[in-house]
């Protein structure tokens, strides 16, 4: 696929701009198109490449494929159209109080876990080795109660937000 250039190339009146490293890709992918297709010898393929990734200029890059005979399809220097690079929308979460629910479930079970070490490390009255993990164990259990509380307030609110906005068409920004 060669790069067009004259006239009806885009890149031709920007040709005094510094090219990007996007740029020399795609003049290399155009250089090994050609290559593949018999309109480059290796050596001549091999040299152009070169010359592409020292390149500074789009009327450098054009340069180097400026002589390829026609191939099936153009390329241009051009940019992609900003259509090309519009990003998907958002994906819609379903079922928010289902995922908080499971997600605070998880922290209340290490909640759990950590309440029910601290006792086996503090046993009693009876000094052990254990005693000085007691009270980090008791930190670790009130963060993550702490943590599913919060966990399921956010579920709740997401899930309140989605029941209102249910039918409304979101506000167009001008």
């Amino acid at each position: 696929m060669p790069v067009t250039t004259g006239p009806q190339d885009p890149a031709a009146g920007r040709g005094w701009l510094l090219a990007g490293h996007a740029d020399r890709e795609r003049v290399i992918e155009t250089l090994k198109d050609a290559f593949a297709d018999g309109r480059l010898t290796r050596d001549e393929f091999d040299a152009r490449a070169v010359r592409a990734l020292i390149a500074r200029t789009y009327a450098d890059l054009a340069v180097l494929t400026a002589d390829i005979p026609p191939g099936q399809a153009t390329v241009s220097l051009a940019r992609p159209p900003a259509v090309a690079r519009r990003r998907k929308p958002a994906r819609v979460r379903r079922r928010p109080l289902a995922r908080a629910t499971a997600q605070s479930g998880g922290c209340l079970i290490i909640a759990a876990a950590a309440l029910w070490l601290t006792n086996l490390a503090d046993p009693g009255a009876t000094p052990t080795p254990y005693d000085a993990w007691a009270f980090p164990l008791l930190l670790v259990s009130l963060v993550t109660a702490l943590t599913a509380l919060g966990v399921f307030a956010f579920g709740v609110a997401a899930s309140l937000e989605q029941r209102r906005s249910r039918g409304k068409t979101p506000p167009v920004r001008t």
